[in-house]
């Protein structure tokens, strides 16, 4: 059954999940990534309205755009299949170690994670990404290791978590115009004492409760689990906590001066976009120069100067 959503005839996630021959899990990744456009389900599913937040369809026009495709649908899966580390260190003919190091570096940043059986978070990468930073970096696969690099390395420095975050507020971000709903992603990743000391009205927090989005997909059955995954999406070092608290702030003194539960026709994020973020959104180093995207924080570089570049969705 289609629906008509901003004016388009859109399907629910689960029929245009078969309707493009993907898992669920390839489907949602697919839509954070904007290679499947994605639009909201309409005002009688928006927050605030007894609707479950962050509902979308997806406009059977897309469904269409995706399936003439040359390649469909393994040419759509190539482009957001994951690898884990060892098959990163495949791809790019190193050591799983050497991969190990350079993605604690922030040389590229992962997109999904799951928690092991352990506790243990497991990170996966793009592909298509790893490929990319392989042929650009090819003096970081071999050699020696840059100084600044080693020297981060030996201080415990690990910016897979930050990165993902970035990339998964920056995907959230695109997807809404509606202040609340942004300051709700900003929110969602601040620690509970920092996030109370920026809305300090319990009423605020409740509605940014309400209208939190759904940051990731994983099962956390164990107390261990669950640890892990809010150690995932909290930030936590101090100057990314700062960014957060700053946008926040920012972000809610707009939402302020309009009516909390005014609805609000976000505009969907299209593949390619770059979301709506604050300016000077932060970004990882650049090793060889060049500073890839999705990225949680200024840092120094180790080889040249640090760029400031909005991250895309």
């Amino acid at each position: 059954m289609t629906v008509m959503c901003d004016g388009q005839q859109t399907l629910t996630m689960g029929r245009a999940a078969r309707e493009l021959e993907l898992r669920s899990g390839e489907f949602e990744l697919a839509t954070q990534l904007g290679e499947v456009r994605t639009l909201p389900a309409g005002d009688e599913d928006r927050p605030g309205t007894g609707g479950p937040p962050g509902r979308r369809r997806v406009p059977v026009a897309e469904i269409a755009r995706l399936r003439a495709e040359p390649g469909f649908p393994e040419a759509l899966r190539e482009r957001i299949r994951t690898v884990s580390t060892n098959e990163a260190a495949e791809l790019m003919g190193i050591g799983p170690g050497r991969v190990l190091r350079l993605t604690r570096a922030g040389c590229f940043a992962p997109v999904r994670f799951y928690v092991n059986r352990y506790g243990a978070v497991v990170w996966l990468y793009l592909a298509a990404e790893v490929t990319d930073f392989a042929d650009r970096e090819p003096a970081l696969l071999r050699g020696n290791t840059p100084a600044a690099m080693r020297v981060m390395l030996a201080g415990g420095q690990d910016w897979r978590a930050r990165q993902w975050r970035s990339r998964r507020v920056a995907q959230l971000m695109g997807q809404t115009e509606d202040p609340w709903e942004t300051a709700a992603v900003l929110a969602a990743v601040l620690p509970p004492e920092e996030l109370a000391s920026v809305a300090g009205n319990p009423v605020e927090r409740a509605l940014l409760r309400r209208l939190r989005p759904a940051f990731a997909t994983v099962i956390t059955a164990t107390p261990a689990a669950r640890d892990a995954f809010e150690r995932v999406v909290t930030a936590d070092e101090f100057d990314e906590v700062l960014w957060y608290r700053v946008h926040l702030t920012r972000t809610l003194e707009r939402a302020r001066r309009e009516e909390p539960g005014r609805l609000r026709t976000p505009t969907a994020a299209r593949s390619g976009d770059r979301p709506g973020l604050p300016p000077g959104f932060p970004n990882r180093p650049s090793w060889g120069g060049r500073t890839p995207p999705y990225s949680a924080r200024k840092s120094p570089s180790w080889t040249t100067e640090t760029s400031i570049l909005p991250s895309r969705s």
